[in-house]
């Protein structure tokens, strides 16, 4: 079959689920004996048979020919019609269905689902007849437009691949890959899977380089002494057995074989491969069948001990099936080898030096490629010998897909994965372009939507959908299409280039919002996406008017993590006008996701959205549901997870039959609505909070036979008899992963009864994580511990308060992570920890992270013993941490041979040398006995010593032998004198120092500290009066906040700070001066001068010397007069000034005007009376540029200027805070690019804008987003 058809086309599986709507119970039974509907489904169902026999030759041919493109979408347009036409009906049913169990008397029913459809069937049959006549419509093109039924397409066109290797072509960063293998192939060792011939796949997306690699170790020349025979066969899309077989007979052998007889072909390449040792390289391999490929390996099974095959595929099923010995998985390549390949190809003899200008624009074109090499190749070829920076630019700012020749054919490259997905994943795949590139998927996420979207075909009613959708999205996995993150193992990828194939194939059905983009949504646009801004107004969303038949609705993170410059996590607020009008528009909604934003208040007539199966409203400011949420019959996922504010859920919950996900986590809700048990679908309900009352008990979770993946089970208090316990049936739930069981932290009453309660809520051994919290009975049930909980790698023990010992946990195989907290009567951790019985397995043999913190009586930990054996507990553990145990001595676990963590704080009682751990790096000692600190291990990286107040200097020999610290904080030595001269650590090795409250300590002048990167000096050094910054030449951060007696900052004549990217010097009283003659740092980029009252001038030349410079706070400062001359950095971005009065009266010499790339400005004053002005800002004082202006504590403020404000025409947020004079606001209105005001205890300006009627109103009504806040209120948003 050829490539473009081998899946089945986009829209196959899309008729296909519309087939299976018609055929479904509800529908069949609610049209039953109504005419005219059931004709029409019925001619409805006929059409969409006859346009399906062509689907597979339209599909190929609208690549190339538009009037097909655009037949094929007027067809997915009326499908997706006929879809929710069938969605409706469906919905109709299950509505009269659901309203139809609270009437009793069955001929009431009758009556009411037949009163029911003649009101719905009349509106509903007109929107039939329009699908149906466009259908016949596009049927009656298919001749025009040249296409044919039963047409398989054509077959591929590629080029066969062969060994042989271009002498002139120099490979780029696979030298590792080919070692990697080409020793593979040499060792003896490896194991074949019973048969003399191993294989060995190496699996990557299209264009990553697999034949090439391929071609590099069938050409090596150890390959070439080692093997007797060699082959080279170019599988490609057709997997035919007796072909491929003679293809390497022809190979292996140099004679003709003219015959086509499979049996002698087979037997022949048998008898030619029998004691040979052979390498067979496939190249290009399509097959998922196992047994052609059991047929096709035969006769290599004759072949000597050693014989390998090498395979190249996309796709990780493909190479599973040939059990191979290892799969070998090709990643991109590195930046810079992908660049070296690039600039191979662009320029001769690949030297760019003498083109610096497209050399730059190249190495942002690489980026584009995002390590694929097949990219970088094409787009070389495509710049070869071409000088011009202009053409180059144009290549940068292009999608590949615009490119010549499809971007050098990686294009067809790319989309040859694509034709290969059957029919079900191919809209699966597409969809994946609404989220943005480098895009973090989760399977569960992403496998809802599709759910949700309606894109998982349920064959078996014994499949849960959620498995369906899991196994579709491995599939893309295992075909290179999503690709498993480096940085999550949750996560996962979608490659730059395959997300623009993506784009390419969803064409104009999926819309992601970039930009000014929106003015291209289309009628057709289906799917809808935008990414966060802080505020959203609403001209982002105008075009979406057009768009009324929309199905997706999502809100999407930025790319940059949601905070601020300061590190706040950032707020986002939509315009009300989306939620409140927009919305309402767009009743085909199926998935709504407005996650994150503060004002969410979802429209008192969201129950009419009858086709919703996602709403995703977590984090948000939430504070109720409507009551029509539970008219939701199609309602699948609910998540609510984040909203602290809501405290209830609707009462009639239980209406929504279809819920399978529920998540509830981190909001304050205090009681579940009544009768959860009746949502039989449910899978998901991260709490549960118990009730007293029937209906409300812990017994509706027994009657939830489906949950899995996590769930919280609170205030169990409320259980008050155990058998109640065990109705909740968590023995039952094999597929629930993470468990929470909590008693109110409140009640501290001893409760015998808590025990049998914790008994009976014994869960199902495939359990992976259990925390229990404030469980009140003195002992754990047996469960707890037991080693047939062979799955749990967490268990966290919180404030069990009344448990005089810790249960038996050192027998669970798998424990990854252990907490032990707040158990107040445990006086000895002993036996009976490390495993109770005959146990034989090592104790704890898989943790690697153990805590115990808060135990308040805790005085002893017994080692562990073995009679007859020499064994250690903990011989995993990597990290270990004791926090508050006051009475604990003794000695610590003496052998742990992986430790690399241990934090010791506030244990005042021990006195122990620390455990033997060879690969300790880091080590905490806190509030401890100096007894600890005596003998510290010599490999540490991280130092950290807190608390010894009596400690004049550190003990002779803490750091004399450790040549390898990197890190090292110091605080709480109220009476350290110093530090050592050199015995620290060499001068290449420690790189932060950090120094808080050692107020005697005299800082270190000495050359071990010369490689210091960043120091921290806080509330010590009291003797400083001056600080040498040339003797700390790789300097980047320094802060130096609360020394009191220093005075300068000094440095060496023509020195440069070349390094120095962070400045903060703080509240320092006698802080007079900077280097004289400036401070050449010219790479700073922020400084910060707060609380320095003696201060007069800033650095000389900061415009020369700090050019660089984009945040500057001046703080409190009162004697600095004026700016250097000169003026500041043209590349500062922010500017703060605050309490600083002399530099205020002077500021319309500040010379803003000039600083072209400044966006926030803030004027922050603590002191009412530093800006003693009545209107403000001057004309002119401002620059055009700014986004951002803060105002704060103007005390005699009482106009906002006029002048000031009308050529600010860049202005998006506006801060009045604390201004109690202040009345008016510009007489002309603020700038129309403002976004957003905020106002914070102006009280007489809040009178002034009371929504409407305020005399200041209609000054700021265009603004879209007004919040105003008085002291002692709660905000109120406009």
């Amino acid at each position: 079959m050829a490539a473009a058809l081998v899946g089945g086309a986009f829209l196959s599986a899309t008729l296909q689920v519309l087939f299976d709507r018609m055929a479904s119970q509800e529908v069949v039974k609610f049209i039953r004996g109504r005419k005219v509907p059931a004709t029409l489904l019925t001619k409805l169902k006929t059409w969409c048979l006859t346009l399906n026999k062509v689907l597979n030759d339209a599909e190929e041919k609208e690549i190339t020919d538009t009037n097909v493109k655009e037949w094929v979408d007027e067809l997915k347009d009326a499908v997706c019609h006929a879809e929710d036409l069938l969605d409706e009906i469906a919905t109709e049913a299950l509505r009269c269905q659901v309203e139809a169990d609270f009437v009793t008397r069955t001929s009431k029913v009758r009556n009411f689902i037949s009163t029911s459809f003649d009101q719905f069937g009349r509106k509903l049959e007109s929107k039939i007849q329009v699908v149906v006549d466009k259908l016949e419509n596009l049927d009656s093109q298919i001749n025009a437009i040249g296409l044919r039924e039963g047409v398989e397409g054509r077959s591929s066109q590629r080029v066969p691949t062969t060994s042989l290797v271009d002498p002139e072509t120099i490979i780029y960063g696979r030298d590792d890959d080919e070692k990697a293998i080409v020793n593979l192939l040499l060792s003896n060792d490896v194991a074949s899977n019973n048969h003399s011939t191993g294989v060995i796949p190496i699996v990557g997306m299209g264009g990553v380089g697999k034949t090439t690699l391929a071609r590099q170790i069938y050409n090596n020349q150890k390959i070439i002494e080692h093997f007797s025979l060699k082959a080279w066969v170019c599988v490609s899309e057709e997997f035919d057995v007796p072909k491929i077989t003679k293809k390497i007979l022809e190979a292996v052998s140099p004679q003709k074989h003219d015959h086509t007889d499979f049996n002698k072909i087979q037997t022949e390449l048998k008898n030619y491969l029998m004691g040979k040792k052979c390498l067979l390289i496939l190249d290009d391999v399509w097959n998922e069948n196992y047994d052609d490929w059991a047929l096709l390996s035969i006769p290599f099974k004759y072949g000597t001990s050693g014989s390998r095959i090498i395979v190249t595929t996309r796709n990780r099923s493909v190479a599973l099936i040939m059990r191979p010995i290892q799969i070998f998985n090709l990643n991109k390549l590195s930046e810079e080898d992908c660049w070296l390949l690039f600039a191979n190809h662009a320029f001769e003899n690949g030297k760019s030096n003498a083109y610096p200008e497209l050399e730059r624009i190249g190495e942002e074109i690489i980026k584009k490629c995002d390590g694929l090499p097949l990219a970088a190749k094409a787009l070389g070829c495509l710049l070869h010998s071409k000088l011009d920076v202009e053409e180059w630019n144009k290549i940068l700012k292009s999608e590949i897909w615009s490119l010549p020749n499809d971007g050098g054919n990686v294009l067809p490259a790319l989309r040859l994965s694509y034709n290969y997905l059957p029919s079900h994943l191919k809209r699966c795949f597409a969809y994946c372009s609404i989220f943005p590139k480098n895009y973090l998927f989760k399977m569960e996420e992403l496998v809802q939507l599709w759910m949700g979207e309606g894109f998982l075909q349920q064959h078996n009613k014994n499949e849960e959908m959620e498995d369906i959708g899991a196994e579709y999205f491995l599939d893309l996995v295992s075909r290179s299409l999503l690709q498993r993150s480096n940085g999550s193992k949750l996560c996962f990828l979608m490659h730059d280039l395959v997300h623009d194939l993506a784009k390419s194939v969803s064409g104009k059905f999926c819309f992601r919002s970039e930009g000014d983009n929106t003015n291209k949504i289309i009628e057709k646009t289906r799917h809808f996406s935008y990414l966060r801004t802080t505020y959203d107004i609403p001209e982002k969303f105008t075009a979406l008017c057009k768009a009324k038949n929309l199905r997706t609705f999502i809100a999407l993170e930025m790319k940059k993590e949601d905070k601020d410059e300061d590190n706040k996590v950032l707020k986002f607020y939509l315009t009300k006008k989306v939620q409140h009008d927009l919305l309402l528009t767009l009743r085909f909604l199926r998935v709504l996701s407005l996650s994150h934003y503060c004002n969410i208040e979802l429209p008192e007539l969201i129950g009419d959205f009858k086709h919703l199966r996602y709403l995703d409203v977590s984090f948000t400011g939430i504070e109720k549901l409507p009551k029509s949420t539970c008219m939701l019959p199609n309602l699948q996922t609910l998540n609510l997870s984040g909203c602290k504010f809501l405290v209830k859920l609707p009462r009639n919950m239980r209406n929504l039959i279809n819920l399978r996900h529920l998540y509830i986590s981190g909001t304050s809700i205090k009681n579940m609505p009544i009768h959860m048990g009746r949502l039989q679908c449910l899978q998901t309900l991260t709490k549960f909070v118990v009730g007293k009352d029937i209906g409300f008990r812990i017994e509706e979770l027994g009657k939830l036979s489906n949950l899995r993946g996590v769930i919280v089970i609170s205030n169990l208090q409320n259980v008050i008899n155990s058998t109640n316990a065990l109705e909740a049936k968590l023995k039952d739930k094999e597929h629930l992963k993470e468990l929470t069981l909590e008693w109110d932290a409140a009640n501290d009453v001893i409760s015998r009864s808590e025990r049998d309660v914790l008994n009976n809520l014994q869960p199902h051994t495939s359990l992976t994580m259990l925390v229990i919290k404030n469980y009140n009975d003195t002992s754990f049930p047996n469960w707890v511990g037991d080693s047939s909980f062979s799955n749990i790698t967490v268990v966290h023990l919180n404030s069990c308060r009344n448990c005089s010992s810790l249960p038996s946990l050192g027998q669970l195989p798998s424990l990854l992570d252990l907490f032990v907290f707040g158990f107040d009567e445990v006086v000895t951790v002993d036996a009976n920890f490390y495993g109770s019985g005959s146990y034989t397995a090592t104790p704890f043999q898989s943790l690697k992270i153990l805590r115990f913190k808060a135990m308040s009586k805790w005085e002893e930990w017994s080692p562990y013993h073995k009679e007859g054996k020499d064994e250690e507990a903990f011989p995993s553990l990597q990290e270990l941490y004791l926090e508050k145990c006051p009475k604990l001595s003794g000695s610590l676990p003496k052998h742990l041979p992986s430790l690399t963590e241990l934090g010791i704080e506030e244990c005042e009682q021990l006195e122990t040398s620390l455990p033997t751990a060879p690969f300790i790096r880091k080590l905490v000692v806190r509030n401890c006995n100096v007894e600890l600190l005596k003998k510290l291990p010599p490999t540490l990286h991280d130092l950290t010593i807190i608390g010894f107040e009596n400690l004049e200097s550190l003990p002779e020999g803490v750091m004399d032998h450790n040549h390898s610290v990197e890190r090292l904080f110091i605080s709480e030595f109220p009476v350290l004198k110093s530090l050592p001269r050199g015995g620290l650590s060499s001068p290449t090795t420690l790189k932060y120092l950090f120094i808080r409250n050692c107020k005697e300590l005299e800082f270190p002048m000495y050359p071990c500290y010369s490689s210091l990167v960043g120091l921290i000096i806080e509330y010590s050094c009291n003797p400083l009066k001056s600080f040498p910054l040339d003797i700390f030449p790789k300097l980047r951060y320094l802060i130096i906040e609360g020394c009191r007696n220093m005075e300068s900052l000094s440095v060496s004549e023509g020195h440069h700070l070349t390094d120095l990217l962070r400045l903060k010097i703080k509240n320092c009283p006698h802080f007079v001066a900077f280097p004289s003659g400036g401070l050449s740092a010219p790479n700073l980029s922020e400084l910060e001068v707060s609380n320095c009252s003696l201060l007069n001038s800033l650095p000389e030349n900061m415009h020369a010397f700090l050019p660089s410079l984009q945040f500057l706070d001046i703080i409190n400062c009162p004697q600095i007069e004026s700016f250097p001359k000169g003026g500041l950095s043209s590349n500062l971005i922010s500017l703060r000034i605050s309490d600083c009065k002399k530099l205020i009266c002077n500021r319309m010499e500040w010379g803003l005007q000039r600083l072209q790339s400044l966006k926030r400005l803030a004027f922050i004053n603590y002191d009412h009376d530093c800006w003693d002005v009545e209107s403000f800002p001057e004309e002119y004082l401002l620059p055009t540029t700014v986004t951002h202006l803060y105002i704060t504590g103007f005390g005699n403020l009482r106009t906002l200027d006029n002048n000031g404000f009308q050529h600010l025409n860049s202005l998006q947020y506006l801060s009045l805070e604390d201004c109690p004079k202040l009345k008016h606001m510009p007489e002309e209105g603020l700038p129309v690019t403002i976004s957003n005001v905020k106002i914070i205890t102006c009280p007489l300006l809040t009178k002034r804008l009371q929504r409407k009627k305020g005399k200041e109103w209609s000054n700021i009504a265009h603004t879209p987003f007004i919040e105003i806040i008085e002291r002692n209120q709660l905000p109120v948003l406009c």
